[in-house]
């Protein structure tokens, strides 16, 4: 008897104490805006993040933009020669616009500007 009392009474104290608190709700994540730069990893919900091409070959760098969902790409010769990329294993990015990390609508147009690897 005296054993079954002190169990109740132990289990009876059991149930008594306040439950632990519960931890704080994580912070809402920010919205990402179209043409605002994001830390990567994160997910931008209004637009697909831009890729950093820059310093990649030219024809790689456009696979890259296609990968990510962006299509509307032109292109510039950046030593201000105007001429065509006509083999663009042969130019390597030195310059893009909007630069990588910046959530962009995919309708919306990326300029790839390179030179030559000779250049």
């Amino acid at each position: 008897m005296r054993k079954a009392l002190l169990t109740g009474l132990l289990l009876l104290a059991a149930c008594s104490s306040p439950p632990p608190p519960a931890p704080p709700p994580p912070p809402a994540p920010a919205e990402a805006v179209i043409g605002q730069t994001v830390v990567p990893g994160s997910k931008a919900p209004s637009g697909h993040i831009v890729p950093n091409v820059v310093g990649k070959n030219h024809q790689e760098a456009q696979d890259a933009m296609q990968a990510a969902g962006f299509y509307r790409l032109a292109e510039e010769d950046a030593t201000g020669r105007k001429r065509s990329l006509i083999m663009d294993r042969n130019w390597v990015v030195v310059e893009q616009n909007p630069q990588g990390g910046t959530v962009l609508d995919p309708k919306e147009t990326i300029t790839l500007r390179s030179k030559k690897y000779t250049d």
